[in-house]
Order: structure tokens, then sequence, then C-alpha cells
């Protein structure tokens, strides 16, 4: 086990709740205040789409989630 893995098992929560999967290529639309509770407390969130995760990555490299933006476009309607 290299040290990478080390790091990551220790400050990434492990939680047999979040979904692995094509989701994790895509950045989700979430509740604002959800997203800030996750970031303080580290519990896993659930997208628009369905898709629970603990958001730890900068949304802006990786492109919208297209059900996530078809979901949040209908709402804005």
């Amino acid at each position: 086990m290299g040290i990478r893995q080390r790091i990551e098992s220790l400050t990434r929560p492990s939680n047999s709740n979040i979904e692995e999967g094509d989701h994790e290529r895509f950045a989700h639309y979430a509740d604002k205040a959800k997203i800030t509770e996750s970031a303080v407390t580290g519990k896993a969130i659930r997208a628009l789409c369905g898709k629970k995760w603990i958001p730890t990555r900068n949304p802006e490299n990786f492109p919208v989630c297209p059900t996530c933006k078809e979901i949040y476009n209908r709402l804005k309607q």
C-alpha cells in the first residue's frame, strides 16, 4: 500500500451508502446547504439525479451530470 492510498484511507470517511459508477465522472447538482453541511460533517448527500456521494472534488473540473441538468432545468420552468 502506497503513501497516497494510506492518506486517502485516513482522510476519506468510509461509507457503504456511497454509490460508485459513471456518476463519478460528473459534477452534480445538490442543495447548497447540504453541500456545505457535507463539507463540515463528511456525510453523504443526494444529488438531483439520485446519486449519493460526498462532494470532495472541484466541480469545475467535471462536466455537469446530464440527468441533474435536465431535472434542474425542469425545476426552473
